[in-house]
């Protein structure tokens, strides 16, 4: 079992947990105030709190060096105290690299209002200002405050983020990185974040964004990419993306290094972008970064959803098997071992221990028993307690982490998901398709082997949304038939 994560990473494209603010107020609360009674503690705790905190290279149970966290999710005046956010604000930036997401889907939401397309506008104007201060003072790199093209297609991000078609956010989009890049002081790196949500609104916002990446324009451009939008879940437009900027000379080392890919939990991807990460270090860059980040470990742990096993089956589905678990108040006693109880209950057939669950038993996460009230003086419906879903979540966090290294592991033993290798009439390898078109000169050719392996590219889902073919057929008979208002 691998606790020290951050030595086991190779070669892989990064997985970066997407930290939640609930699991960082446990870690950080604690340096503060007795937050969470010491009786609660699991054996593996032998540091108390901190053995939770994957980033303290010291005293956490396991380690990992990287990790994301959103503006959108924090206090972001930084003279003001935040105890909640001490495991991101005072981590040790010498041993961790951490990635700030901006927000911008606040902004989606309309939970940031404002008139997003006008510099001026006072309420965009300090959120704008805030942000930026908040990712210089904490992250390595952050993502610009991009607005995303989805914004125009809700109700409530219309009408309090002002943006009512594409061109207006890409417009609200350029008025942020305008301030960015004036106002930047060097200490966060920025990644240009590529929207758009089909092919067309891809190539569009690529080629008005391309300017804030390039040297000849900006002596102090931003130093890397995201990858948002239809360019996070379509892989033939993924590489068609990459293909433009190797050759744009917008992946240059030393200059622009990293990418980032929003929101992408699925495990073939991570196997993808491992691949496109080898190919361009081999072929153009040695210094290329590709990152990840998925929310999932939290997210499933909040639906009562607990990671139990990882499925490598060769040509078969790979995923993250994930099963509600056992939640019941007369375990409050039990000290059946956690992966015992799971089986015992039903809850399915196997359960894959990691570093935080191999000390839990049933008890410690059914905490309230028959008559026990919660914190608000009620007996709920349910027996976990807060501190039950944060463990949980440690476990999902490490199975999630060693879920991708060990795929890229198989991966490079001839372990292959069915869904990377097609054999029909020959045999055709995701890996070969990448390693050839990156291995090529010719920006033509290059296109064109994208092109000629689309169908196949196409039949490779992404977290969301249509892929490939569909998209951008679907956007040419919109286009041929409606025009946006203004």
């Amino acid at each position: 079992m691998n606790t020290d994560l951050t030595k086991h990473q190779k070669d892989y494209a990064h997985f970066l947990p997407a930290l939640s603010t609930f699991y960082a107020t446990f870690i950080g609360k604690q340096r503060f105030t007795h937050y969470v009674d010491s009786s609660r503690f699991i054996p593996p705790m032998t540091n108390g709190m901190e053995s939770l905190n994957w980033l303290n290279q010291n005293e956490g149970i396991y380690k990992y060096k990287w990790s994301l966290y959103s503006a959108g999710h924090a206090i972001l005046d930084i003279n003001k105290k935040a105890e909640k956010e001490d495991m991101i604000r005072n981590r040790d930036r010498d041993n961790t690299w951490m990635l700030g997401d901006s927000g911008g889907f606040q902004i989606g939401k309309g939970v940031w209002e404002g008139d997003w397309k006008d510099p001026n506008c006072p309420k965009a104007k300090k959120k704008r200002e805030l942000v930026l201060t908040w990712l210089d003072e904490y992250m390595d790199y952050g993502m610009i405050l991009d607005i995303p093209t989805w914004v125009r297609k809700t109700p409530e991000g219309r009408a309090a983020s002002g943006i009512n078609t594409f061109q207006e956010g890409v417009n609200g989009t350029q008025v942020n990185n305008d301030y960015f890049m004036k106002n930047k002081t060097g200490a966060c790196k920025f990644l240009n974040v590529l929207q758009g949500e089909n092919h067309t609104e891809a190539d569009e916002w690529y080629d008005q964004m391309k300017k804030y990446c390039d040297p000849k324009q900006y002596t102090d451009h931003f130093s890397g990419w995201a990858m948002g939008g239809q360019n996070m879940c379509d892989i033939h437009l993924a590489i068609k993306r990459l293909i433009a900027l190797r050759f744009d000379g917008l992946l240059e080392k030393g200059v622009q290094d990293v990418m980032h890919f929003l929101g992408t939990s699925k495990l073939e991807w991570a196997l993808m972008l491992t691949d496109i990460q080898r190919a361009i270090r081999k072929n153009h860059n040695e210094n290329f970064m590709i990152t990840f980040d998925c929310a999932s470990p939290f997210l499933a742990t909040a639906n009562g959803q607990v990671y139990c096993a990882t499925e490598t089956p060769n040509r078969g589905k790979w995923a993250y098997r994930m099963e509600a678990s056992f939640d019941d108040r007369k375990f409050h006693t039990d000290t059946t071992p956690l992966a015992d109880a799971w089986v015992r209950e039903g809850c399915w057939k196997v359960f894959e221990d990691s570093p935080i669950s191999i000390g839990m038993t049933a008890k410690d996460v059914c905490v309230y028993g028959p008559n026990d009230k919660n914190k608000i003086g009620k007996i709920g419906f349910t027996s976990w307690d807060s501190f039950s879903y944060c463990l949980l979540m440690s476990h999902n966090v490490w199975t999630h982490i060693n879920a991708v290294q060990e795929a890229n592991r198989q991966y490079d033993k001839g372990i292959v998901p069915g869904v990377l290798v097609r054999e029909m009439f020959d045999v055709v390898a995701f890996r070969d398709v990448v390693n050839d078109i990156f291995a090529t000169d010719d920006r033509d050719k290059a296109n064109a082997l994208n092109d000629e392996y689309q169908n196949y590219l196409d039949g490779i889902r992404g977290t969301r949304g249509f892929t490939g073919k569909k998209m951008k057929n679907a956007t040419t008979f919109y286009n041929n038939l409606f025009e946006e208002a203004s």
